[in-house]
């Protein structure tokens, strides 16, 4: 539906296969082959293309599952500062359009435009000059959804998927949302779309037209009368503007890896371990902040997981001290040969660098492994990442796939 957008001044604005359009955007080769991010050997798929989804690969599945139901797709890593780079500029975009920008996720937000209407000109138009501009910026395209409210804009913008925009009309909404599935309804989850069918409710319009009083006792008085609120079109949430976690200021940094097989080996964890510190400790400086809180993830065969947490007396973000405590971890879980499938590193407590003060001990020397840690940021930058690096990472024993950085 993409006449009138009469009444519409909200936009929910989704990035199409994000992941995905980011990490082939310079890859022509890759332009018209389906492509999995994530899920080699034993991880997860983080996103697939749009010609990988049609073989039925979903994000959360399997790396080998996803291979084997699409044989012919290109694997790739994850490039997960690429994927932050591109999230910010492309909420820009989104804020010089109108300041109420509500960011939902990496790469989705919605936005309301009623001041910026008559600056810019109609919905439609300023959802088409949003499109353009991510592509013509960014290099990968969005889908635009235009309604009256919240929870119709972003049902719109799964109906344009991918690439388009789809207007709703405020005079138009009930017939826009009465013929659709009740999965689709925000809220609507896998149980309580079961619950839904069992009582008969299949459609949006079933549910307009169930009695509020029967659906308040079937699922809830608080479920109750949202959905039937929803299936009218009635939603009382605004937008209110809110950047995502990747925007916000660093709370913590941290890095995990999943093994290519189990290990036992403490020497294998504990050269991972180091691998993984490095990779912190190099975000860390590059973000400017340093943390006293160490935290390690273990993840056993049975994928059962613990964590332990150390507090350093004072603020750091030198490798070797982050790879210290982190061992410190290590070994007092006293493990015997249990099985490992995972390890992580955070950093947590994160403050700005030149807000923390460094205390030398009497035999310390003026320059030690902060300065080394730079010397070696600065050969990675102009050389790459295996510029330098420490010499026990130089033979691995275990492989591993790609793992997973984060920043929360």
């Amino acid at each position: 539906m993409t006449g009138s957008s009469g009444g519409c001044t909200i936009l929910h604005v989704d990035m199409d296969a994000f992941y995905a359009s980011v990490m082939t955007r310079d890859r022509p080769d890759l332009r018209d082959q389906p492509v999995i991010v994530g899920g080699g050997q034993r991880g997860v798929v983080l996103s697939a293309n749009y010609l990988a989804r049609r073989s039925g690969v979903r994000s959360g599945m399997p790396g080998t599952r996803a291979r084997r139901l699409c044989p012919q797709a290109t694997v790739v890593s994850p490039d997960y500062d690429a994927f932050s780079t591109v999230s910010t500029s492309v909420m820009e975009v989104f804020r010089r359009v109108t300041p109420l920008v509500q960011a939902v996720s990496m790469d989705e937000a919605f936005l309301d435009i009623g001041g910026a209407v008559r600056r810019l000109g109609s919905p439609v138009e300023i959802a088409e000059s949003i499109r353009a501009t991510v592509a013509d910026e960014q290099g990968i395209t969005c889908s635009v959804g235009v309604a009256a409210c919240i929870g119709v804009a972003k049902i719109a913008s799964r109906r344009a998927k991918p690439d388009g925009v789809v207007v709703v009309p405020a005079s138009e909404t009930s017939s826009f949302l009465h013929p659709l599935p009740v999965e689709e309804l925000w809220g609507v989850g896998e149980k309580t779309a079961e619950q839904l069918h069992r009582l008969g409710l299949r459609t949006v319009a079933d549910i307009a037209h169930t009695p509020l009083v029967t659906l308040q006792r079937a699922i809830g008085t608080a479920a109750g009368t949202q959905f039937h609120r929803l299936s009218w079109g009635e939603d009382p949430r605004v937008v209110t503007a809110r950047r995502s976690a990747e925007e916000e200021p660093d709370k913590s940094i941290g890095a995990d890896e999943t093994f290519g097989r189990d290990t036992d080996d403490p020497e294998v964890i504990l050269r991972e371990l180091l691998r993984l510190s490095a990779k912190v400790g190099a975000r860390m400086r590059t973000a400017g902040v340093a943390g006293r809180t160490v935290t390690i993830k273990v993840r056993f065969a049975d994928f059962t997981t613990i964590t332990r947490t150390r507090t350093r007396a004072e603020a750091t973000d030198v490798t070797r001290e982050i790879h210290e405590t982190a061992t410190v971890l290590f070994r007092g879980l006293g493990l015997q040969r249990a099985r490992i499938r995972l390890v992580g590193v955070r950093v947590e407590g994160l403050a700005p660098r030149g807000t923390v003060s460094r205390q030398l001990a009497l035999d310390d020397r003026d320059h030690g492994w902060a300065e080394a840690d730079q010397a070696v940021d600065r050969a990675v930058t102009r050389f790459g990442p295996a510029a330098v690096q420490p010499a026990s990472l130089l033979h691995r024993g275990a492989g591993r796939s790609t793992g997973r950085s984060s920043v929360a």
